[in-house]
Parts: C-alpha cells; structure tokens; sequence
C-alpha cells in the first residue's frame, strides 16, 4: 500500500485478533514500523477490537472510534460497528452522521461523502451473516446516502469489511464496496470475490456545477466521482495463451493468479489486473481498432481474436505489482491447416 502513494490508509476492522493491551501495543508498533509516521492512516475498529476486552483498550492507543474530517473536497465518516450494530457504538454517533451529511449537503467544499464502518449493511455471501445486526439501521443507512446524492447531487460512498470477500455493488445509484481480508483466509469462493488483498481508490470529488446538474436530473446518470481497484496478493501471475490464432477463429487467454499458501484465483472481476501489449494489439472494443492493429483483446471475455495473419503480438497482464506475458503468432486459416 505504501508503495502506491496513497494520501491515507484506512484499516477498516479485525486488525487485531483480540482486544487485549498487547495487541494494540503491537498494531500500534507495525503501523510505526511499517509506515514511519511517512503515511498517514485510520484505524476503525471491528468486532475484533472488542474480542474479549472493552473498546476502552483500542481507544486507549488509538484515540476516537469514530470521527469526521474532509480531505481534498471529500468528508469521510469513520463509525464504531464493532458490537454489529451502530447504536452499539454509541447513539451519539449516528447524529454525528446525520449532522455530517446535513452540513456537507450545503457546503460548495464538499462534494462527495465517504462513510466507513466494519459491517456492511448487506452481505453478499449466502449466509447473511456479517451484516449490520438491526435491519433496520441498514435500511436507515442506505436511505441517507441515497437521499444526500440524489436530492444534493453530490457523491456517496460506502466502505465496509467483516465478509471476507471483495465486493461492490449500488443501493438505489449509491456504490457500497466490501474491501476483503488482507491476512485470514477469505469465506467465499476465489472467482466470488474470495482471496486475499487490499483495495485502492481514486477520488475526484464532484464538482459544484456537477453536482447541480446531477440534481437537476436525477434519471440520468451523476458523475463519475470514484474508482476503486481490487489488489489481489500475488506471489506468481500465470499468462494462458495458445502459440497461434487463426484468422476468422477466435481464442481464448486466461491468467491466474497463486497467493500466498497457494490459493489460485482467476484474474477476473472483482480482480483488478492491467492489461497491456504490443502497439499492434488492441486491448478492449472493436470500436477502438486502428489501421495498424493486426489483432484484438477483450479482457471482458477473454477472446483473442486475429485480424491479420503474418504477425505476431504480445500480451501481458500484471496484478498488483506482478506481472506475465505471452507472445502469440496471427495465422491465416489456410496455414493452420
């Protein structure tokens, strides 16, 4: 994470295992060691920064469970979910939010609102069980960040942990992401969002002139305000790719990617992965082929297809910082047979 440049970290949860002082004293030294006061960060707590001890032992190194401050146009909201619910972490802290959105709805500084909090409303995984408790506080959250973007025309987010798996999805137009785990073994499958990493997002807060457009029309679709990459642990990236494709018969590439302890995981959504190749391979739509391009990659489906023969292209993938590549020669039907 450091090596990408963040302006912050947030750790969103279960950074401990147990709550007791020498856990904390210890996180507190891994975060010194390892960022050296260079990046800053924010600890939220979890479910686990109360496993068999009082919150009172987190707050004691790390300060307020819950807080609220704007950074380059955006207002971020950390809540206290730890005990599964946010009047658990104390009712003070939902008014905290309401009077958060309430002044962030009138501020022309402010154009998009990020709230953080260790469980989701949601949980995507079958079992339903690492969401927010009451569902109706899930319902009560979903509700406000719909009503702030859509009757302000401004951006909302959410962040959220505790599944175990990589996620996004929208509430009535408001994107809620579920960052997975970083150390435990994940609880879904690989290609659903189950292994291990870290994400990373991009922010480009909405502007005021955005904002008043968006609220103006609320049918079409707002800005497009954030972005958000899925880093899988990589320990080896795998490139699959035939030697040669024929014209007129499409082949397909996959990559995988093997973490740590030898989980392998398709490099497929969730997983953010960049592709790139040589200028005369075209990555993405037809719509964007040039006159030079001899040959097309739809990262999408997978499909590789010729366009002329006589040629060949490289393709390569790279995965949170690891990267494969494979060459590949275009043939005309003929030589193939």
């Amino acid at each position: 994470m450091k090596a990408a440049k963040p302006d912050f970290v947030v750790v969103n949860g279960d950074f401990v295992d147990t709550a007791y002082p020498a856990d904390f004293a210890l996180a507190k030294r891994l975060f010194d060691e390892e960022l050296g006061g260079e990046l800053p960060y924010h600890y939220v707590p979890g479910n686990h920064e109360i496993m068999g001890a009082p919150i009172d032992n987190f707050r004691a190194v790390f300060g307020a469970t819950e807080r609220v401050f704007d950074h380059k146009g955006t207002r971020f909201v950390t809540l206290n979910s730890s005990t599964g619910t946010l009047r658990g972490g104390g009712f003070e802290q939902v008014r905290m939010l309401r009077a958060a959105l309430d002044s962030a709805a009138g501020d022309p500084a402010v154009g998009s609102v990020v709230v953080l909090h260790h469980h989701p409303p949601r949980d995507p995984s079958p079992a339903k069980a690492s969401q927010l408790g009451d569902r109706k506080e899930a319902a009560l959250l979903e509700q406000w960040l719909a009503d702030f973007q859509h009757r302000t025309g401004k951006g909302a987010l959410f962040i959220g942990a505790h599944v175990g798996t990589f996620h996004a999805d929208r509430v009535d137009g408001v994107p809620f992401v579920i960052n997975g785990n970083s150390g435990k073994n994940p609880s879904t499958p690989a290609d659903q969002g189950g292994f291990t990493g870290w994400s990373e997002y991009g922010v480009d807060p909405v502007t005021p002139a955005e904002a008043d457009q968006a609220r103006r029309n609320p049918l079409a679709e707002g800005p497009r305000w954030v972005d958000a990459e899925f880093h899988a642990h990589a320990d080896r990236v795998t490139l699959t790719a035939p030697e040669a494709v024929t014209v007129g018969t499409p082949a397909t590439v996959t990559a995988t990617v093997t973490q740590p302890g030898g989980r392998t995981v398709p490099v497929a959504a969730p997983v953010s992965a960049d592709w790139s190749a040589s200028p005369n391979l075209h990555i993405g739509a037809a719509a964007g082929l040039k006159p030079w391009h001899v040959a097309r990659f739809d990262p999408a489906t997978g499909q590789l297809t010729a366009l002329r023969p006589g040629a060949s292209v490289l393709l390569a993938v790279e995965v949170n910082g690891v990267r494969a590549e494979a060459t590949v020669m275009l043939t005309a039907a003929a030589e193939a047979a």
